[in-house]
């Protein structure tokens, strides 16, 4: 049979690179290559519409060993297991534990107890924690930052008091004065002592991690993908130095952290995020020597975005965070938490939490993602892009620390307003679909209603608004500003008709009224199609008796000239008069009074706001 195989692929003679592109290039008809296929990436790099052995011949990345430094491949060398975890707000102690126990029973065993400072006792946790078997589960504890050593030590006494074999126990306390200041802007003061203690008390408890870098918050600001990792380093740096200089071994330093990631819907480079993260981190440590490199080792919790979560057609998440959720499991991730689909609009139901919860028991189970390590590994196009990634997060990292560390920067607001920046063009990308958000900006649902839904309102920590000191992240979803179109028209009582007048060309008036209807439906307009008319009077007539309050023109280029003045006499103000799309003839038609154009170059938000503001005074 090899034998067979091997005559068989000799019978083909081996094809060049250059002979592809030539193919591709025929096949383009004249079309620019670098427009058509090469695409720009918001990282600053080019991504190549096909990839060969060449391209990953000089990586060294690719002469890594699963489980070995630099840990590109993975901190495991024979399986790819993860913790399914859960996140649990705890106002009452009681009921979280009982809702703890019902979610380990249903496929979690991996928990995260949200506790407000002024609630924390050791009676709390022991109430908290009845039933759980600790030695079995992770357990993540997330509480007001200067409670944090008081947490530690209640955790110590308990689990010590309960015969507890405590080098077994895995788990966290999230410990990050620094997302205080990133994420609210809020003074942080001197924390290296804190930080001190914190670590040398949580050695009683060496499966613990204490020191958390929550790049997550900058995920949901909107970072793109190499900024988030290149701020994630300098942020872990900054800590794993300061610990340092206050005298700690570096092998301590570093088994105490943990990273906390968001995951963005960028499937293929989230996979090439997390492997590029492990081993930039690992280079990073590994220049203070250790003594062995597994303190070199990048712990990694990963959390679906909620950049991209929207309220209206909130199933549509599903897809989102099931994406998201696969790209970190096949990175080699250590826990991933997947966010409700409700969560931007409501606290998630126990079905929406079940949800979640089995979107990666589908993956260990159906999939089986749990059971090989690192599979993207030699991907022509992973490994590349894990190459090109890490090139630019290390360039970031390099630049922060050249400017006086991750604290210095962001005192002055750099790292804040950088990705605040990116945000912002992420949102104005969505505003102009450039960037699609299916159910929001594109195919929205026509007949959905909000009915009681909102948006949630972010608090502070302390649970309500501070002034902040510093700039702050701005963690304004991308569909925010849709949502707050959608709902103005819904609570305005007054849901705007827009009626399709189609003529002429069969194929441009079909297409011209599906682009129509969906661009007016984002604002939540009714939207009435129609499958054609004989004259523009004839559809005038229809929209008239429809009682539009739109009446949308749509044809082809060429017909506009011969139909859009005497469709807009037609119509004679009785209605907003729309053409949809943008001709040639586009300075005529405005100069014969027509003023709204709808067409893929619109800033589609900008656009729909004009018309809320005529239509809905």
């Amino acid at each position: 049979m090899a034998n067979s195989k091997e005559k068989l692929f000799s019978e083909f003679a081996p094809t060049t690179t250059e002979a592809w592109k030539e193919k591709a290039v025929a096949d383009l008809k004249g079309a620019d290559y670098e427009k058509k296929l090469v695409w720009k990436t918001n990282e600053g790099f080019a991504i190549q519409p096909f990839y060969r052995r060449e391209d990953i011949a000089s990586l060294a990345t690719t002469n890594a060993l699963p489980g070995e430094y630099p840990f590109v491949r993975g901190n495991k060398k024979d399986n790819n297991e993860w913790c399914v975890r859960q996140d649990i707000e705890v106002t009452d102690y009681a009921e979280a534990n009982a809702k703890a126990l019902q979610v380990l029973d249903r496929g979690a065993d991996s928990l995260g107890f949200k506790i407000k400072g002024k609630m924390l006792s050791a009676e709390g946790i022991e109430t908290l924690l009845k039933g759980i078997r600790a030695c079995c589960v992770e357990l993540n504890f997330i509480t007001c930052q200067g409670k944090c050593v008081e947490l530690a030590n209640i955790l110590i006494n308990y689990f010590t008091a309960k015969n507890y074999d405590l080098s077994v126990l895995r788990g966290s306390i999230n410990y990050d004065p620094l997302n205080k200041l990133v994420g609210k802007g809020k003074e942080i003061g001197e924390y290296a002592d804190t930080l001190r203690t914190l670590v040398e008390t949580m050695q009683a408890l060496p499966g613990y991690k204490c020191v958390a870098v929550n790049a997550l918050s900058m995920n949901n600001a909107g970072s793109y993908i190499s900024q988030e990792l290149g701020y994630a380093l300098a942020w872990g740096h900054e800590y794993l130095h300061t610990l340092v200089e206050t005298g700690l071994p570096v092998g301590v330093a570093a088994k105490a952290m943990k990273f906390n990631f968001g995951i963005s819907s960028n499937y293929f480079m989230e996979i090439a995020k997390f492997r590029a993260a492990r081993m930039l981190w690992a280079t990073i440590v590994k220049q203070y020597e250790p003594k062995c490199d597994c303190a070199c080792k990048m712990a990694v919790h990963a959390e679906t975005s909620t950049f991209n979560l929207t309220l209206f057609d909130a199933h549509v998440n599903l897809l989102r965070t099931q994406t998201e959720a696969m790209s970190a499991a096949i990175a080699g991730v250590d826990s991933i938490t997947v966010c409700p689909f409700d969560k931007t609009y409501e606290t998630p139901d126990e079905f929406a939490e079940r949800i979640a919860r089995n979107q990666q028991l589908l993956l260990k189970e159906e999939c089986h993602l749990d059971k090989t390590v690192d599979p993207a590994a030699g991907s022509y196009y992973i490994e590349t892009l894990t190459a090109s990634i890490a090139k630019q997060a290390w360039e970031l990292f390099l630049a922060v620390e050249n400017a006086g560390g991750f604290l210095a920067e962001a005192k002055a607001g750099n790292i804040q307003r950088a990705v605040n920046k990116s945000g912002d063009t992420r949102r104005e990308a969505v505003s102009k679909r450039r960037e699609i958000l299916l159910g929001t900006n594109q195919y929205p649902n026509f007949t959905e209603t909000a009915g009681t839904k909102r948006p949630l309102a972010q608090t502070c920590c302390c649970g309500g608004e501070c002034e902040p000191t510093y700039e702050k992240l701005d963690q304004s979803r991308q569909a925010s500003a849709f949502e707050a179109l959608r709902l103005e028209t819904e609570e305005s009582g007054r849901r705007p008709k827009a009626f399709m007048l189609t003529i002429g060309n069969l194929a441009m008036r079909q297409a011209r009224a599906q682009f129509s209807c969906n661009f007016l439906a984002c604002a939540g307009y009714e939207v009435i199609d129609n499958l054609g008319f004989a004259t523009v009077e004839e559809g005038v007539e229809a929209a008239m008796a429809a009682k539009a309050d739109i009446v949308v023109l749509c044809s082809s280029d060429d017909e506009y000239a011969e139909y859009a003045v005497p469709a807009f006499k037609a119509v004679d103000g009785r209605s907003m008069f729309i053409v949809a799309g943008a001709p040639a003839c586009m300075d005529d038609l405005k100069a014969a009074g027509i003023e709204n154009f709808i067409h893929v170059r619109c800033n589609v938000l900008e656009t729909l706001k004009e018309y809320n503001a005529k239509l809905l005074k």
